[in-house]
């Protein structure tokens, strides 16, 4: 029986790997046959390889993951990956077999990948299930307001008020009162708690990882793994920061 195989295309290496390891654990069989940083490479490596699956970040540079699935339409089945709700009916009117909000867990994953082996296997989803489906996630983006995310962060100091773009901050942590606002060159205070900026930052570049911290994706150079738990470590920043268990499956074996 010849191997199911599949294609990953994310530009955010950090999930690229986080996915491939996942996939590796809830479904060994699968042979991923490549990787792409941008819908072009994309696009590429699916008429190259022409794999049974792709796994698509929707926000990628060169082209969407939109994009990408519709100039390979019918060469492969489509799982899209992306941060932004919004785009939820577009995927299924391009035929994905599923559509994964970040950060993925690895109890989701999995129900896509039994979704997969069902689609693989003849057992398709019955039409009465996939229309209700439809109808709600219809529902949900009708009734949510368009989303705009946390870009600039005010801090105060003795010269004023002082803004920080989100971009450039390595992570923020919270103590007493106040949230410390870390970026390469040093520390600033803001009174929002660590809850009210989970709700207002871009899930797709900021994860929490502990009940006092959250950290920019972008930031990371690498994870380890001890007794102690897992460790985070920064690209502009000496710190290691700490990954609590709830969220650990985040950075499992990086």
């Amino acid at each position: 029986m010849d191997k199911t195989t599949a294609v990953i295309a994310e530009d955010e290496e950090p999930l690229r790997v986080w996915l491939k390891t996942m996939l590796g654990q809830v479904w060994p069989e699968l042979v991923i046959c490549g990787d792409a940083e941008n819908g072009l490479q994309a696009l590429s490596l699916i008429e190259t390889e022409r794999p049974d699956i792709a796994f698509l970040d929707i926000k990628m540079p060169g082209l969407t993951g939109l994009q990408v699935a519709e100039n390979t339409a019918g060469i492969c089945r489509v799982v899209f990956i992306t941060a932004f709700e919004q785009y939820a009916v577009e995927a299924f009117e391009k035929e994905a077999i599923d559509y994964l909000l970040k950060p993925v867990t690895a109890k989701r994953l999995e129900k896509t990948v039994d979704r997969l082996k069902q689609r693989l296997s003849g057992n398709i989803m019955p039409d009465t299930e996939t229309a209700q489906i439809m109808k709600n996630i219809s529902q949900l983006i009708e009734s949510a307001s368009p989303r705009e995310y946390l870009q600039w962060i005010r801090v105060s100091n003795q010269d004023g008020v002082r803004l920080i773009h989100a971009e450039d901050i390595c992570y923020f942590q919270s103590s007493d009162k106040y949230t410390a606002v870390i970026t390469a060159e040093g520390e600033s205070l803001i009174k929002k708690t660590i809850r009210e900026l989970e709700l207002e930052l871009d899930p797709g570049h900021f994860w929490r990882i502990h009940r006092s911290t959250i950290v920019n994706v972008r930031c990371i150079a690498g994870t380890s793994r001890s007794a102690g738990g897992h460790f985070i470590r920064l690209k502009n920043c000496s710190e290691i920061l700490t990954v609590s268990r709830t969220y650990a499956h985040l950075f499992k074996q990086m």
